[in-house]
């Protein structure tokens, strides 16, 4: 039998594959990498997640420092000649804060809704997220995913905003309802939503909030800090349902807050001595 006979087809498998990790494949895959300076990357318009130059942002600095960045950053070309970051912002405040001058980038040609839901999906994979930044992210997402499945027939376009929640819902472990009450935090004033970070305040008081206009919320805060307590999910409701026949003001708004709520250890004390 000739030799070549009994040559076998095994697939060419390249020795940088056999030692880089999948999510460096998957990204090769996107695009050609190149080094972009970082002084020639602007931050994503709008960018809804925070960040900090904490403890985290200094270990991921270090490491940067020491092997480099592995997982190249996702950008885009601007009108102007600049890019605009999509997926990478902490990398790149970690390889300015390692005196690095450039960054691994994959350029993509990516309109608006692209780059806004490759945004949020590459944020969404951290461990600790505000409810602000799930907030704006959410909504961000749920508005590119609107545009893009937009339809020229009046009938569709309910059908779609519902999909597009239940979508983001399903891709996030979130139910649709909790995707929609995010996105109403939205409409929070900076410092109530501040209280929503700091869980001050929870997810339904809040949503309720989000409902009074922006005076009203002034209002509500300003007891918040006067009163140093928060309003109970029951005082929200009523301040909604005032906000709604336009009787919320700023007497309303103080003769509910000063009222003493339960005291929730009573209350689970009392019940279990009746128990007894």
């Amino acid at each position: 039998m000739a030799r070549e006979d009994l040559k076998m087809n095994l697939p060419k498998i390249k020795l940088d594959d056999m030692f880089s990790t999948q999510e460096t494949r998957d990204a090769e895959k996107l695009g050609k990498i190149v080094n972009i300076k970082i002084e020639d990357i602007d931050d994503f318009a709008e960018h809804p997640f925070k960040v900090l130059e904490n403890d985290e942002m200094y270990e991921l600095s270090k490491s940067i420092k020491e092997n480099g960045v592995l997982v190249p950053a996702i950008v885009r070309l601007k009108d102007n000649g600049r890019f605009e970051m999509v997926a990478g912002h902490r990398r790149k405040l970690a390889s300015q804060l390692a005196d690095l001058d450039s960054i691994p980038c994959i350029v993509k040609d990516l309109d608006d809704n692209e780059a806004t839901i490759i945004m949020v999906d590459s944020n969404m994979q951290r461990e600790k997220i505000l409810p602000s930044e799930k907030a704006y992210a959410y909504k961000m997402k749920y508005d590119a995913i609107k545009h893009q499945g937009k339809r020229n027939d009046i009938t569709s376009g309910p059908v779609v905003r519902k999909l597009s929640a239940s979508e983001i819902g399903d891709e996030f472990g979130e139910s649709e309802r909790t995707i929609r009450r995010y996105i109403r935090l939205t409409n929070l004033i900076p410092g109530l939503l501040e209280l929503v970070d700091n869980e001050s305040i929870g997810l339904r008081p809040a949503v309720e909030l989000s409902y009074l206009s922006k005076d009203e919320q002034e209002e509500v805060l300003d007891n918040i800090e006067c009163y140093s307590c928060t309003p109970s999910h029951a005082q929200t409701i009523e301040m909604r349902k005032l906000s709604a026949e336009d009787k919320l003001n700023a007497d309303a708004i103080e003769n509910i807050m000063a009222r003493e709520k339960p005291n929730t250890t009573d209350i689970l004390y009392k019940v279990s001595t009746e128990k007894l």
